[in-house]
C-alpha cells in the first residue's frame, strides 16, 4: 500500500499541494480535517490509499475539526476535551478553510500542558511528543485551524507508517450535494473505489458513485477491546500512549472493511 508522496511542503511542514492524478485500482477516503483524531477515524484513512481532506464545507462546531476527547493513560473512561479556542470569521456560514485559532500562543501553553498532563507518564511519551512538538510548534506559525488539525493526522499517519498522498478538496470543482460531492472527488483524483465510514453511510447515495464507476466500501474498524477501546470516540494518542506505535501500525496493517 506505501505510495510516493506528490505533496511538497507550503504553510506547515506537511501542507498539502494538487497531485499527478493516482493510477486507477486506488481506494480513497475523504474526510475532514481532525485535530488529533480518533482511532476509527485514523483507520479508515490508514486503509485507503489516499486521503482527500475536505477543507471546504461548513464548519461544525461539535465535531472534531478542532477538538479532541483524551481519555487518561489508566482509565480511558475517564475523559477531557481538548479544545481549540477558534474565531469564525463568517459565523455559522464559515468553511472549514475560514476558520482561525484565537490567541495561538495562548492555545500552544494550553494543549502542550494537557497533553503532557495525560500522556507524559508513558513510555511511549518521547514518541508522541515527536509528533505533538510540530503540531505545538505550527499553532504559532500558522493561525488557521485546519492546517493544525490536519497537521495532526497527517503527523501521525507518518508515525505508523502510511505513505500514501494527500489532496484537499479545495483544490477542485465538485457539486454541492452531499453524495455528489464526494462523488465527484473520488472521480477527480482517480480513484475506482470510494472508502466510506459508518457515519457516512447513514446518508450516502450510491447512484452518483454508479455513475462514474466508482465502488463504495463500507469501512468498520473493530469493535473489540485492547487498542481499539474508545476508538469511535476518544483520540488515537491513548492507544499510541498506551500500546506504542508498533504495536498500532501492525494492528492498522490488519484493517477491515465490509
Amino acid at each position: 500500500m506505501p505510495l510516493t508522496r506528490t505533496s511538497s511542503p507550503q504553510a506547515s511542514p506537511v501542507a498539502s499541494s494538487h497531485p499527478d492524478r493516482p493510477a486507477k485500482g486506488r481506494r480513497c477516503a475523504i474526510h475532514q480535517p481532525n485535530l488529533f483524531p480518533r482511532l476509527s477515524t485514523l483507520a479508515k484513512l490508514y486503509a485507503a490509499d489516499y486521503w482527500v481532506v475536505l477543507d471546504d464545507v461548513q464548519f461544525t462546531r461539535r465535531d472534531f475539526q478542532h477538538r479532541a476527547r483524551l481519555a487518561a493513560l489508566k482509565d480511558p473512561r475517564q475523559q477531557q476535551w481538548l479544545t481549540l479556542a477558534t474565531h469564525l470569521p463568517r459565523g455559522r456560514q464559515s468553511r472549514i478553510s475560514e476558520a482561525r485559532i484565537v490567541d495561538p500562543v495562548l492555545s500552544r501553553k494550553k494543549v502542550g500542558l494537557l497533553l503532557r498532563q495525560h500522556y507524559g507518564r508513558s513510555p511511549h511519551w518521547s514518541t508522541l511528543e515527536a509528533v505533538i512538538a510540530p503540531v505545538l510548534d505550527l499553532l504559532t506559525v500558522d493561525g488557521r485551524t485546519a492546517v493544525i488539525a490536519e497537521t495532526s493526522t497527517r503527523l501521525l499517519l507518518d508515525l505508523l507508517g502510511w505513505r500514501g498522498p494527500v489532496v484537499r478538496s479545495s483544490a477542485y470543482s465538485a457539486r454541492d450535494g452531499r453524495s455528489e460531492r464526494l462523488a465527484d472527488l473520488a472521480r477527480e483524483v482517480g480513484a475506482d473505489t470510494y472508502l466510506c465510514g459508518t457515519g457516512g453511510a447513514r446518508y450516502l447515495r450510491r447512484a452518483p458513485f454508479d455513475e462514474y464507476g466508482i465502488g463504495v466500501a463500507l469501512f468498520r474498524p473493530p469493535a473489540c477491546g485492547g487498542a481499539w477501546t474508545g476508538a469511535r470516540e476518544i483520540s488515537v494518542l491513548w492507544a499510541l500512549a498506551t500500546y506504542g506505535p508498533q504495536h498500532l501500525a501492525g494492528l492498522l496493517r490488519g484493517g477491515s472493511t465490509a
